[in-house]
């Protein structure tokens, strides 16, 4: 059967192709309540193991997203420490204090546990140096808390809560640009981009989660050394794209990687969308209408959605709203009465988007759905307003199989026209395709059409043995079943037996 899906208000085509927008910068004050509120809740945690370390002559901190978040009013229940202790010194504190521990972070010094709900890892102070031409860190121990946090990535993420006094530690001012909302480094953006490249991805993913704004020494630095992200494993910037793309606000982070450069090397497809236009040859402008249908695919999500429940990002569905236009800069033709054409944009576009995330280290499954979404995101518009027959609408679940859902959410993302009765024509139209392949997946189980005759059943009526014929005779007992719904296995003898006599 097919789920039906939840009603959700249909996307408004925006005015303008402005981002989501981004929370409102914080008072200091409410800063420090949102901290000390947070801290409390921790306390569970941080008060005992401060204690266990400082009794083993020890320091240990807070670290990272946890404190950075407690000041967002965001929770954690996995939370970062940094430690003077040695590796060996961390595991055997831990290992009285928690139910399970793990140590397959100790080439980097860092060990787990787990204990009622909370899960740490703990991490000796680091110094790190990178090879210019190396993917990976080259890991050394250090000897005090300024130098571990100056060696991260940014300021909002370099500070610290010493244990157990609960003493805040900002010597980066990561507070301040906290307070007003700005991402930048604790050192200069070109020592930390040269030490690792893949920080540039992070900048713009953490844009695009926390709404941020990037200091613009930073994007300088990211657009002269872009060409650095080439050393990064194909897997880590995927891991970046995928977290930037499921993040609140994906828009400021995919402009950032396209103004900067990035984009060209990582994701060459978006900014090739920014296709030229002149006043002689009109279409849309590609890009924007992109990142706007990324958009309302969001909005749309809560469709997905079983049982009323949320079910948060939907990275498939995204990743097809960004990449359903990519082939049209392939197909692009100019008319001579001033029109562009972007013909068969759909199967190009599947294949570049195949190809890409190839090279990006997707998995199989994710390939497949993506690039099935691409192919058959102008499908809808190919019945003209609305006069679908019963074998179309079958064949329009057949070809989605698995993806039917989130190819409703990708159409009717798609729409991003202003004209409001356009609009509401093209979402009435669609509606009642919804209900067309409702009702006919409660009358025929469509999600699971096959043939009235089994391959077995063929070949005992045919005569023949396993082979290149039966599968003839099977498809076209689909395409019978796909025209003319269910048959009665006689009808289906019938038609097989008028079909192999009349074969050449």
């Amino acid at each position: 059967m097919v789920r039906k899906l939840r009603a959700v208000p249909e996307p408004t085509p925006p005015e303008d192709a402005s981002a989501s927008s981004p929370p409102e910068a914080l008072s200091m004050v409410e800063v420090q309540r949102r901290v000390g509120a947070e801290l409390d809740r921790l306390a569970p945690v941080l008060d005992g193991l401060g204690a266990l370390f400082a009794d083993a002559g020890h320091e240990l901190h807070l670290v990272g997203g946890p404190v950075r978040d407690a000041m967002l009013g965001r929770s954690h229940t996995d939370l970062d420490f940094t430690t003077s202790a040695p590796p060996e010194v961390t595991e055997r504190l831990l290992s009285g204090w928690g139910s399970a521990l793990w140590d397959m972070g100790r080439a980097f010094g860092t060990i787990g546990a787990r204990r009622d709900g909370w899960v740490v890892e703990v991490t000796t102070y680091r110094s790190e140096s990178y090879d210019p031409a190396s993917r990976n860190p080259v890991v050394a121990y250090g000897d005090s808390l300024e130098a571990d946090l100056g060696r991260r990535d940014f300021t909002v993420n370099a500070m610290a809560v010493s244990l157990p006094g609960r003493r805040f530690e900002d010597p980066f001012g990561g507070i301040v640009d906290l307070a007003h909302q700005v991402l930048r480094t604790p050192g200069t953006p070109e020592d930390s981009f040269g030490d690792d490249p893949l920080r540039m991805l992070r900048a713009a993913r953490f844009a695009a989660q926390l709404g941020f704004t990037v200091a613009p020494e930073v994007v300088t630095a990211m657009r002269e050394m872009a060409g650095r992200i080439e050393i990064i494993s194909a897997e880590r910037v995927r891991d970046e794209l995928v977290k930037l793309i499921c993040a609140p606000y994906p828009r400021l982070g995919l402009t950032l990687l396209v103004e900067t450069g990035l984009a060209d090397l990582v994701l060459p497809e978006l900014p090739a969308l920014r296709l030229e236009r002149d006043e002689h040859h009109r279409h849309k402008d590609v890009y924007e209408h992109t990142l706007t249908v990324l958009e309302q695919a969001i909005e749309l999500e809560p469709r997905l959605s079983g049982d009323g429940e949320d079910g948060g990002p939907d990275f498939v569905s995204r990743f097809a709203a960004l990449m359903h236009d990519v082939g049209k800069p392939r197909t692009r033709r100019l008319l001579p009465d001033g029109t562009v054409t972007f013909h068969h944009h759909d199967v190009v576009g599947a294949k570049l988007t195949r190809k890409r995330m190839k090279a990006l280290r997707f998995s199989n499954d994710e390939i497949e759905a993506v690039s099935r979404l691409v192919e058959l995101h102008l499908r809808f518009h190919g019945y003209g307003t609305g006069e679908w027959t019963d074998s179309a609408v079958r064949r329009y679940v057949r070809d989605a199989g698995p993806e039917l859902e989130r190819l409703h959410v990708l159409t009717r993302a798609d729409c991003t026209t202003r004209n409001r009765r356009k609009a509401e024509r093209l979402r009435r139209t669609y509606d009642d395709l919804e209900s067309r392949i409702e009702r006919l997946s409660e009358e025929e189980e469509l999600a699971a059409v096959r043939p009235d005759l089994d391959g077995n059943q063929i070949m005992q009526l045919l005569g023949i043995g396993p082979g290149r014929e039966v599968g003839e005779a099977y498809r076209h007992l689909l395409e019978l079943r796909l025209d003319h719904g269910p048959m009665t296995e006689d009808d289906a003898r019938a038609a097989l037996l008028a079909w192999w006599s009349a074969r050449p």
